[in-house]
């Protein structure tokens, strides 16, 4: 099984402002917060299938007052350097509603982020 806990997670095509997710896990169960560029505050909770996979329900406010809630699931790919990559298919609910995918992978152990966004 994947151990999430402690690791921290960024957009794959994001610069270095982009929000980065803090993410804990105790067993199965999985929860994080995040902060950084349009994210004032971010959090999740769910969880961590045996196989690694994480499904969870998300909450944000961004910058700009809006808020933002929905579910996500997240597979998880192994990289050649030992990181985790999370392949994502997410819901948004409410007046802003999509759905989508996108790619978040671990940021190295020497990466610095917002501290804001830490758990």
């Amino acid at each position: 099984m994947i151990n999430y806990d402690g690791k921290r997670f960024r957009k794959v095509t994001a610069g270095p402002e982009a929000p980065v997710a803090h993410y804990r896990q105790d067993g199965d169960l999985v929860w994080g917060s995040s902060a950084g560029a349009d994210v004032r505050r971010g959090s999740l909770t769910g969880l961590a299938a045996p196989d690694g996979t994480l499904t969870f329900a998300y909450t944000m406010v961004l910058a700009n007052g809006r808020t933002v809630s929905g579910r996500c699931e997240s597979v998880p790919e192994v990289l050649p350097d030992g990181r985790i990559r999370l392949h994502e298919t997410w819901e948004r609910y409410g007046p802003d509603a999509d759905s989508g995918t996108s790619c978040i992978e671990e940021l190295p152990r020497d990466v610095t982020s917002p501290e804001r966004g830490q758990s």
